[in-house]
Formats: structure tokens, C-alpha cells, sequence
């Protein structure tokens, strides 16, 4: 905790002493009494409102985030166990990869509307590729010895699927989910601020509009402690069934 005070002490001295940003970066005490504000003040602007955005930001996150698990992770096993799938749908994937996320937006727009919907897909395309890629790449550095001594033991492949395959592909799925989940985050701010009316980002969109930049800086506070904790429960998840696997549970 010692670096992030002491940047907390920095920032403070230099905007009271210096005047920094000329009266339009907020000192950390000015964002403290903007957020007590925002979550404890009478309902208004900025004011009483907080734990409605957290919350409809939060399930935008929770809703994309586990759409992008569902589909990416067993897409990406089975991509890195069948040399057919990998052969059709690989080169799709690296194709669209590239593509910033951001750029999805419109269309979005168009199937969704403008709405929760739209901001749940965005969050979606965005976490999908880092969860399906490092899914591949898990199943796909599976011991060969382990294989045939399930294969001489006479494994079902629904055994060596729930027995070998996934256990083995699990440490990199999870790192995939620790990074889709950050970006899940970054996400919904950016959809907040164009598809929907309601949310942190928003939040943080309209405060820009009105020049409330302690606003501005709360919102993205807000964003940064619970994409810090999202990344925590993930962290715990490895860290209590990865156990075994000594690399990932660090």
C-alpha cells in the first residue's frame, strides 16, 4: 500500500502547492468528498447514486464476462484437441482478433439498441478472445504420456475429456479469464459513455459534459477498485482448485 499513498500524497501536494492541471485535475480530497457524495448524499446528480450505477455496470460485466466463459472455453478445448477444428475456425479467429474491440460498437448498436444489450455484447466480443485463445493453447499442451496411459486403461473420451483435458487446460483458461475480466471492465466504461444511459461510464461521461472532474475521477476510482476485487475472486478461484499447479496459483 506504500506506493499508492505516497502517489496519493504526491498528487495532493501538487495540485494544492502548484496548482496542477490549472484548476481542472481535482485533489484526492476533493474526489474523496465528490464520492462520499455520490454514494451516501440525497438522490440527484452525482449525488445518492452510486450503488445503482455500481450495480448496473456490475451486471453488465458479470453478464459478458460469463457469456464470453460459456462459449470461448469449450470452443477453445475444442479447438486445441481436434486438428479440424483448429484448421477451420483458428484462422477466423487470429483474423478478428486484431480488430479493436471498440470498432464492434455500431453493430452492436444496430442488433442490440441502444440499451443494456449492447453494452453486454461489447463486454462479450472483448472477453471471448482472450478466454478462447488461452483455453487452445491449455488443451493443446496435454502430456502424450497421459493420454495413452488413459487410452491403455480403456478411458471413455468423455474421461479423458473431464479427467486429463480440462484439468490440464485450466491453469491457462484461468489466466485468459484474469485478463478477459480486466477487460470486461474497460469495456463496459467504453459502451456506458456511447450505447447506454446509465452506469459508471456514463456517469463518468456526463460528469466530463459539466465539468465535474472529481466526478470523473470517483468514476474511475470505482472502476479500478472493482476491477482490482473481480481480479482478487478470480485469483482466490485459482489459488483454491489449482492447488497442484504451482506457476498459476502464485
Amino acid at each position: 500500500m506504500i506506493p499508492p499513498l505516497l502517489a496519493l500524497i504526491l498528487w495532493q501536494f501538487l495540485v494544492k502547492q502548484y496548482g496542477l492541471g490549472d484548476g481542472f485535475i481535482p485533489a484526492p480530497t476533493e474526489v474523496a468528498t465528490a464520492l462520499d457524495t455520490w454514494i451516501f448524499g440525497e438522490p440527484g446528480r452525482y449525488s445518492g447514486t452510486w450503488l445503482t450505477s455500481l450495480r448496473d455496470s456490475g451486471s453488465r460485466v458479470a453478464a459478458g464476462f460469463l457469456a464470453a466463459l460459456l462459449i470461448g472455453a469449450p470452443l477453445g478445448i475444442i479447438i486445441g484437441r481436434s486438428k479440424l477444428a483448429s484448421d477451420l475456425l483458428d484462422p477466423v479467429l487470429q483474423l478478428l482478433r486484431p480488430i479493436p474491440t471498440a470498432s464492434w460498437i455500431p453493430f452492436c448498436l444496430i442488433f442490440f439498441g441502444i440499451g443494456s444489450s449492447a453494452a453486454v455484447a461489447l463486454v462479450a466480443i472483448g472477453a471471448f478472445f482472450p478466454i478462447v485463445l488461452n483455453a487452445t493453447a491449455g488443451a493443446r499442451h496435454i502430456s502424450t504420456l497421459h493420454l495413452r496411459s488413459a487410452r491403455m486403461l480403456d478411458a471413455t473420451p468423455a474421461q479423458i475429456l473431464w479427467r486429463i483435458v480440462l484439468p490440464a487446460a485450466l491453469p491457462s483458461l484461468l489466466v485468459g479469464a484474469r485478463i478477459a475480466m480486466g477487460l470486461s471492465w474497460m469495456l463496459v466504461v467504453i459502451s456506458e459513455m456511447v450505447a447506454v444511459k446509465s452506469g459508471l461510464g456514463y456517469d463518468l461521461w456526463d460528469a466530463y459534459y459539466y465539468n465535474r472532474m472529481d466526478v470523473v475521477a470517483a468514476a474511475m476510482a470505482t472502476v479500478g477498485l472493482f476491477g482490482f476485487l473481480s481480479d482478487r475472486a478470480l485469483l482466490m478461484i485459482v489459488r483454491r482448485y489449482l492447488f497442484w499447479n504451482v506457476d498459476t496459483a502464485k
